[in-house]
């Protein structure tokens, strides 16, 4: 089990971000690169049911600020 260096719940979960970004940043260092772009994912069945129907499906909550 690993020990926290600081005492401190603030320093304590500083250090947990900056051990999980660094975890992070070397996993992804390990990937090969990827020359094309990925597949798109499939529709789910609530945006195929939308579709069937010819609704309009509503934009997603990430872009309606943009």
């Amino acid at each position: 089990m690993r020990r926290c260096r600081y005492r401190g719940q603030g320093k304590a979960h500083i250090q947990h971000v900056l051990t999980a970004i660094a975890v992070n940043i070397e996993r992804l260092s390990g990937l090969p690169p990827t020359e094309e772009a990925p597949t798109p994912r499939r529709p789910i069945a609530f945006q195929d049911y939308l579709d069937q129907r010819e609704i309009p499906r509503p934009k997603s909550w990430r872009t309606l600020g943009s």
